[in-house]
């Protein structure tokens, strides 16, 4: 039996990067699979193609997962359509990034609204059917620079941080219930966001990595795949960080 048999996952901002990948991972290991984006494009419908092909229930929703009503919705028609949810990843998430003296506060609320207010919403929305199922992974995207800090992204690492905090706080809320809570910090990984850097700061960065490479989504997907699964089930308020020894 694989390892997610009979499991539903919700995974937010999977469309494509990161989430894309940790979706597709949890649908080889057997879950059904509901995922959402700001709208489900080209690109979702391709995702929404690629899970099927592992023989999963699969379906996008197009939801903007800051907006507290908009995700409860959302999360009311997942119920509808599969019944239940035992995986949460919460994967939304932008840049907007810049010094602090030149950041707007425009900048500032868009990347605190998308990267830490969708995974309340979601969280929120989510709870009370975990509770009633008495278990459930909830899994956030953090970052390396929600651990660090990083110049230029005050905006994002403090979005990041506040994931990790979250995490850790709902494992002490809901642990007692069966319901944990982990966090995953990735470092520098290939993807649509980060071939946006410039030459030089792409070679800064790879000779603060160990295993001098560039992380893959899909080594994310792999650890979220640990976490969803029974073989985290003693884990919780956990950050797990995957920067190949970025941080070391």
């Amino acid at each position: 039996m694989k390892l997610l048999s009979g499991k539903v996952a919700v995974v937010t901002g999977a469309a494509r990067g990161i989430g894309k990948s940790i979706a597709l991972k949890l649908a080889s290991e057997g879950a059904d699979i509901a995922f959402t984006d700001l709208a489900i494009d080209e690109n979702g419908q391709q995702t929404k193609l690629e899970i099927a092909a592992f023989g999963v229930k699969v379906k996008g929703y197009a939801s903007n997962a800051a907006n507290f009503d908009d995700t409860h919705n959302v999360v009311a028609e997942i119920m509808k359509d599969f019944g239940h949810i035992n995986v949460l990843v919460n994967n939304a998430g932008i840049t907007r990034d810049s010094l602090m003296m030149r950041m707007s506060e425009q900048q500032w609320d868009a990347v605190i609204n998308i990267n830490l207010k969708s995974a309340f919403n979601f969280i929120h929305a989510c709870t009370p059917v975990m509770l009633k199922q008495k278990e459930g992974s909830i899994i956030n995207m953090a970052s390396v620079v929600g651990v660090s800090g990083n110049a230029g992204q005050c905006n994002y690492s403090a979005s990041k941080a506040g994931l990790i905090g979250l995490a850790k706080s709902i494992a002490k809320e809901l642990g007692s219930r069966g319901i944990r809570a982990n966090a995953i910090a990735p470092g520098y990984i290939q993807t649509d966001m980060t071939e946006n850097l410039s030459t030089e700061v792409k070679e800064t960065m790879m000779k603060s990595i160990s295993l001098r490479r560039a992380g893959t989504p899909e080594d994310i997907a792999n650890v979220a795949l640990f976490l969803a699964s029974d073989l985290s089930s003693y884990m919780t308020g956990q950050v797990l960080v995957c920067d190949g020894g970025m941080g070391s």
